[in-house]
């Protein structure tokens, strides 16, 4: 019964999370989400008790894979410069791509219509950017006068802003191509030896090698 509750949870939970893409939170209804999961209302609010609710598992549940995305770039040997570009290209991945965290960015953002407390995952994500940061100046990596934790909440924001606009630029859902140019602007002004192209070259043979699996992501 409780692997069966469980299953139950996920196809509410993705089903909503199509919707809240497509619709927003105020454009979708229970009736809505029982109709896209197939489930009746009932079930619904069995194991939500309300839209609310639901809403604030699918931010959760987007929210809650950050700790294991980062965890993934926190062991050394990488630059703290390329792991903070590689991070951001997987950031950028799962909200591009992933339902729930599609969803959990948009619901975030109209967090305002929701009555409840939306969480957010930004002060994790600068804290991680102030770190690696922090260790980048500690390598002579950094360019002078950038403070590592006033840099950190910028390039989150900024990074936030292109994630979530990217659907509505002229050139469509293309937001490697756009992530790309970001950095080679930004790692312009990071860098204390600026070659952002050289950076962004050696970030991407690591993404690619951890794509690929584990054996080859350990080179």
């Amino acid at each position: 019964m409780q692997e069966r509750a469980r299953a139950t949870r996920k196809v509410l939970l993705e089903s909503a999370a199509h919707l809240f893409v497509e619709r927003g939170y105020s454009g979708t209804s229970v009736n809505d989400i029982s109709d896209h999961s197939g489930r009746t209302s009932g079930a619904i609010y069995f194991h939500y008790s309300s839209k609310e609710k639901l809403a604030l598992a699918v931010v959760r549940e987007q929210f809650a894979t950050w700790p294991q995305l980062a965890a993934a770039y926190a062991r050394p040997g990488i630059p703290p410069l390329e792991k903070l570009v590689g991070l951001s290209f997987r950031v950028a991945e799962s909200l591009s791509e992933d339902v729930v965290a599609r969803a959990g960015a948009r619901l975030w953002a109209e967090r305002r219509t929701i009555e409840a407390d939306v969480p957010t995952p930004f002060d994790a994500w600068s804290v991680a950017a102030t770190r690696l940061l922090a260790q980048a100046r500690t390598r002579g990596e950094l360019a002078e006068g950038v403070e590592p934790s006033a840099a950190a909440v910028t390039l989150v924001c900024a990074f936030f802003g292109l994630c979530t606009l990217t659907d509505e630029m002229p050139g469509g859902r293309n937001w490697q191509e756009r992530l790309d140019q970001w950095w080679m602007l930004v790692l312009r002004f990071l860098q204390a030896n600026p070659d952002p192209a050289a950076l962004l070259a050696r970030a991407r043979v690591r993404i690619a090698a951890r794509q690929e699996g584990p054996a080859l992501s350990r080179t």
